[in-house]
């Protein structure tokens, strides 16, 4: 078992290592848990088709965010509902609103 003592100089760990990962919460506190291993699933074609709108809204969040005008319409959303305006951009993009 491995032991981690965080230094006062380390202000933020992200990313994996081993079968260990390291996520970054909203809120800004580090969560450490075991990767998924997804090595044996097989996907039904509705998670499949699923799966495929989730890459387009990824893909649309992030040229929304590439473009200072949108990037500020959905800065403006995300302040109104505390939240983050990616994930503004994405739920916009399956929500039809835009």
């Amino acid at each position: 078992m491995a032991k981690v003592k965080l230094s006062s100089w380390i202000k933020e760990i992200n990313g994996r290592v081993g079968d260990m990962v390291f996520r970054t919460s909203p809120s800004g506190e580090t969560i450490l848990s075991k990767a998924p291993d997804m090595s044996a699933v097989v996907w039904s074609p509705a998670q499949q088709d699923h799966r495929q709108r989730f890459k387009a809204a990824i893909a649309y969040a992030k040229a929304a965010m590439a473009d200072p005008d949108v990037q500020a319409v959905y800065e403006n959303r995300a302040a109104a509902e505390n939240r983050l305006p990616f994930r503004v951009a994405v739920s916009g993009y399956f929500k039809g609103v835009d």
